[in-house]
Parts: structure tokens; sequence; C-alpha cells
């Protein structure tokens, strides 16, 4: 279970996370490993289970790789989300040059080879991977494309403003991130964050075919969250703009009453924008608060040093392979 000291740079280790994919394991399997054939790199897949609780792993198991090198299954204790279990797999993975891609093989899977090309002969560090279609609801659609512009305004500046989903980086980027394994965090934030040696290149994506996607509501607003707490202080400098224009509108209102009050005597005094004033400023106020406790929140976790993730079993398959036919 001991995470890989060496790497090798003639191969591509090929992360897989997934919860509850028996539906599309085999077909996966039978895909990459019919595509691997044809690759002039090793590839090696690294299957990390964040916290399944039907057969895929099984499935796995049994499965008769013939052409992917030294394949494994990471099994986590629990379900930690996405970015924990890639993270798991980049520190256990065999080469140097890492990526990562869904189960249900939405990815296009000739991003691999291109990428190859970009970091092996233009010695580029990382190639990220930009969605040049996708079929979502036109809702989806519009909330991707808010997500987008935020980070690339706010947080990264380099980020594509049609998203970026995966990113195949080199050994250097791998170090950096088996160092630096951060919580509540975006891995693909991260990356590009650090500014190395990149491009871009733009490739179609596919549908789900089998099961039901885990990407939930919830997990995309913990991901916006934690993309602005930990790669921006733009929320808290929102606090602070909040604050001058509730401070602006309050010195207007009161001059309005006053020079009101100085033209008609007769008014009465206005209770119904007293209280408008008042639930406005606790709003603002209880927002504001919240705001500053998601940093607090953060500040505490990292201060913890809790694991972001917990390795409970890693699995060769190899070995399995060779352990049956015996």
């Amino acid at each position: 279970m001991d995470q890989i000291s060496e790497t090798r740079e003639d191969g591509m280790s090929l992360i897989v996370p997934f919860l509850n994919e028996q539906d599309n394991a085999r077909v996966f399997c039978d895909t990459m490993d019919a595509y691997i054939s044809e690759c002039d790199f090793e590839v090696q897949l690294v299957f990390v289970d964040d916290g399944s609780t039907d057969a895929t792993v099984d499935i796995l198991k049994d499965y008769p790789f013939k052409n992917a090198t030294r394949p494994v299954i990471v099994r986590l204790s629990k379900n930690y989300g996405s970015h924990a279990a890639i993270r798991a797999g980049i520190e256990r993975a065999y080469y140097g040059i890492c990526t990562w891609i869904g189960m249900d093989l939405q990815e296009p899977l000739d991003m691999l080879k291109l990428s190859w090309e970009k970091i092996k002969n233009e010695g580029y560090d990382a190639v990220y991977i930009e969605k040049k279609s996708v079929q979502v609801s036109p809702f989806s659609r519009f909330l991707s494309k808010r997500y987008h512009n935020m980070m690339r305004k706010y947080a990264v500046s380099n980020y594509s403003s049609n998203g970026v989903n995966n990113i195949v980086f080199n050994s250097k980027i791998k170090k950096y991130l088996n160092e630096n394994i951060e919580s509540n965090s975006s891995i693909i934030l991260q990356i590009m964050d650090i500014g190395f040696n990149h491009c871009m290149i733009s490739m179609d994506y596919s549908e789900r075919e089998h099961g039901r996607s885990k990407w939930t509501f919830g997990k995309k607003v913990k991901l916006l969250i934690d993309s602005f707490v930990s790669f921006s202080f733009m929320p808290i400098r929102l606090v602070s703009i909040i604050g001058i224009l509730m401070f602006m509108t309050g010195c207007i209102e009161g001059l309005i009453i006053i020079i009101n009050w100085i033209v008609n005597s007769d008014v009465p005094a206005g209770y119904s924008t007293l209280i408008c004033i008042l639930s406005i400023g606790f709003g603002v106020t209880n927002i504001s608060l919240g705001i500053i406790a998601e940093y607090l929140w953060r500040t505490l976790d990292a201060a913890r040093k809790r694991p972001v993730f917990t390795v409970a079993e890693q699995i060769d398959i190899t070995e399995v392979m060779n352990t049956t036919a015996d």
C-alpha cells in the first residue's frame, strides 16, 4: 500500500476514480485495454475505489488485462470525493506522466496520445484538455459558463471559458501534488495556479451511456465554494464592498430623512423604512459571517493536518490474475 518512491518516464499512469460503476466497469476495461494496445507508450491503470458498495471492484479484479501495465486497485476507507480519489491515485502512480479519466468514458481517449506528444516532444509540463462540446441541459450549460467565467476573472486567469476537465502532466507536477496534498480544494485549479509551461487542446466529450452520474448538485456547490475559498480572496473582498455599499446606503437614507423632516415636519417617522434597513443590514451581516466562517473552518482543517484520504487496501490485479491461473 506504499506510494511509489521512484517513477519512470517511459509511460503514463491513468487514474480512474470510481463510485458504484459496475454498469460501466467491463465496457471501460475492454475499451481501454484495446486502446492501450495501439499506444506507443506503456499505460498503467490505477483504479481508485471511492467507497463503492456494488460489484465494481470484483469485476476489475477478475478482468484479464492484456495490455495495461501494472493495473492496481486502490481502495479508500470511505467516500472522500473524486478530487481526493485522484490525489490518492497520483500518489501511487508508477509513471511520471499522469492524468485521470472517468469510468463512464466521456473523455476522448485520443487526448492521451496527443498529450504524450506535447509533453515528450514539445517540452510542455502540462496539457489542459478543454471541452469543445458536451451534451448537457441548457441550465447546466448556463451554470457551467458562469462558473468558468468567474474562475477566470477571480481565481485563475488562464482558466478556459469552456472549462478544463482533464490535465495531463509530467513528473514535476506529480511531485508537487504529492508534496502539497490540499483538502477542500480543486486539483485542476491547483495545477493551473502553479504556472508550469502548458498548452491547451480542445476536444469533444461524449455523453454518459450507462449508469447515473455521481456529480450531484451538492458536489457542484461544494466545488464552487472550495474553488473560491482556496484560490481567491474575492469573497473576503466582497464582504468589504458590501459593507461600504451598506454604509453609503445608510448615509444617503439618513440624509433623505433629515431633508424630508426639514421640508415637511409633519411627516411621521418611517417605521417601515427602519425595519427594511435593519433586515437588509442583518442579512448582509449574516452572509459576511458565513463567508468568514468558511475561511476559518478551512484554516482549522488545514491546521489539524488530518489526511485528505485514507487507503484501506491496494490490490495488484496482475497478482490476482496469476493466483487465479495457478
